[in-house]
């Protein structure tokens, strides 16, 4: 799966990932950050899911209307299980990522929005 990770996801969540053979982009690796609207603006134009832990590309994408490509946000992930959390719900949400579903999950509990 194509995905970008935000600045705020861990290192190890990058490498996790690219191990389990996805191809990752990671905010992190640029010069500057963009802001969040560009970060989701490119992430839809290059079909990436983006993977944050930043509740306000929920808020960019519903309340605004800002087109994406699927959004995985973590929430309550220690930085070493972050990699991990995201290769198991990749592997049981990939359609629902791939229709452009908000994935919000959490250790103990998973939440999703269809696109509208």
């Amino acid at each position: 799966m194509k995905l970008l990770l935000d600045t705020c996801v861990a290192k190890a969540a990058r490498d996790t990932l690219r191990q389990d053979g996805h191809e990752v982009i990671w905010a992190m690796e640029w010069n500057e950050d963009p802001g969040d609207a560009k970060i989701l603006e490119l992430a839809f134009r290059e079909q990436r899911v983006l993977v944050t832990l930043d509740k306000d590309f929920g808020e960019l994408a519903v309340v605004r209307g800002i087109r994406h490509a699927g959004i995985i946000r973590l929430t309550g992930f220690p930085a070493h299980a972050q990699g991990m959390a995201c290769v198991q719900v990749i592997r049981r949400f990939e359609k629902q990522l791939g229709e452009g579903s908000i994935v919000t999950v959490e250790p103990n509990r998973v939440r999703i929005r269809p696109p509208e």
